[in-house]
């Protein structure tokens, strides 16, 4: 049976080798931080149950160990209250709302801050605290303030840092009002998904610094963009490659809603496949047209559905190779939505490091190739 060292030893191999962790500083944070540490127990999902369940997989069981050092997001709360210490035999469901990212995401994220030695990080969601652990690893405790919006998630974090030997600036408190007290910061990382950049942020970061954040909304369709400083209030970047999506920030997390209803509406010809919806960055440029809405459906039968004005879109094929589109409401979703992806085929359906990301007083815009491209003004 391995340890938990030779685990560790492990993955970090597998993560250089496969090019995720270039910088050897990075390497020696991931040899150093015991992930089970921050991952006493965690949730898996029970294969193939409906409504998706989960059960727990307690520290000492059979394949826990191998569990914590696979290279996968470890699920550590449910509904933003049940952990896996409140469980105590079966199966339980619910939505996920804390985790452990994969390992190969966070020192991927790292990385690409570009945070060195010196620099005062601010990091948005501790979670478990190992990304933490990782940062304090290579900037310094002094040089790391994290900060968690659940109370519960934070103190566990804070005693599993203090076992391992560190002891960052910890916060209990709403990150997308970052920290007034703390700043100027030179680099801001967040491991939670927000639909627009807090104004906050843009002001604690100096001028120069870098924020990384992953832009998401109600549709959950997300991308992870890389923003420069340019002044109080003021930034600009670009997406980047790769796959990145995180639970969203519980203040920018869709409002209650009722069950839904299909109502009737006009009907017309859709101008494109509804399936477009279903490819990665398809369904974000979506979500850019349409950021009050929430996808739900797949392939040919999309739905969105904005709570907040009543608004419908739904599609079905029309059986002649083409397809439909209902809308009822204030806000034709579907015509939006159709506009934005025609735009995105007109430049080649490309990924969404093709997209940029402008933010001053007047708004936050995300665009396509350059900023007198097409664009799209975030909820803000």
């Amino acid at each position: 049976m391995s340890t938990s060292a030779q685990l560790r030893d492990a993955l970090t191999d597998r993560l250089t080798e496969d090019g995720t962790l270039a910088d050897p500083a990075w390497r020696a944070a991931a040899r150093a931080v015991p992930r089970e540490l921050f991952t006493g127990a965690y949730f898996r999902v029970v294969e193939g149950s409906v409504p998706t369940a989960c059960r727990v997989v307690r520290e000492g069981e059979p394949g826990w160990l191998e569990g914590v050092y696979s290279d996968e997001t470890l699920i550590t709360q449910l509904d933003g209250r049940v952990r896996p210490d409140d469980v105590t035999e079966g199966t339980v469901t619910g939505s996920f709302s804390s985790s452990s990212t994969l390992p190969s995401l966070v020192l991927r994220m790292w990385q690409q801050l570009g945070a060195e030695t010196g620099h005062r990080v601010l990091e948005i969601g501790t979670g478990t605290g190992y990304s933490t652990a990782l940062g304090a690893h290579r900037l310094g405790d002094a040089n790391l303030t994290s900060i968690e919006y659940d109370p519960v998630v934070g103190g566990a974090a804070a005693e599993a840092l203090k076992a391992v030997g560190f002891a960052p600036r910890l916060i209990i408190g709403d990150g997308l009002r970052g920290d007034p007290d703390g700043g100027p910061y030179d680099r801001l990382i967040a491991t939670c998904s927000v639909r627009y950049l807090p104004l906050p942020w843009l002001h604690q970061v100096k001028p120069g610094g870098k924020i990384l954040v992953t832009l998401s909304g109600w549709s959950y369709a997300s991308a992870l963009a890389l923003l420069e400083v340019t002044g109080p209030g003021e930034a600009t970047g670009r997406f980047l490659p790769g796959y990145t999506s995180f639970m969203i920030a519980r203040p920018h997390d869709h409002p209650p809603r009722p069950a839904l209803a299909l109502l009737p509406g006009d009907e017309r010809p859709s101008r494109i496949d509804p399936t477009k919806l279903d490819d990665w960055t398809g369904r974000w440029v979506a979500q850019l047209a349409a950021p009050s809405a929430e996808r739900m459906g797949v392939g040919a039968e999309q739905i969105l559905w904005d709570v907040s004005t009543g608004s419908q879109a739904r599609t079905a094929p029309d059986g002649k190779g083409g397809w439909t589109v209902v809308q009822r409401g204030p806000v034709r979703l579907w015509d939006r939505v159709e506009q934005a992806v025609r735009d995105w085929q007109a430049a080649g359906e490309p990924h969404q490091e093709r997209f940029g990301i402008t933010v001053s007083a007047a708004g936050q815009r995300v665009w396509l190739g350059d900023e007198d491209g097409p664009g799209w003004d975030l909820p803000i």
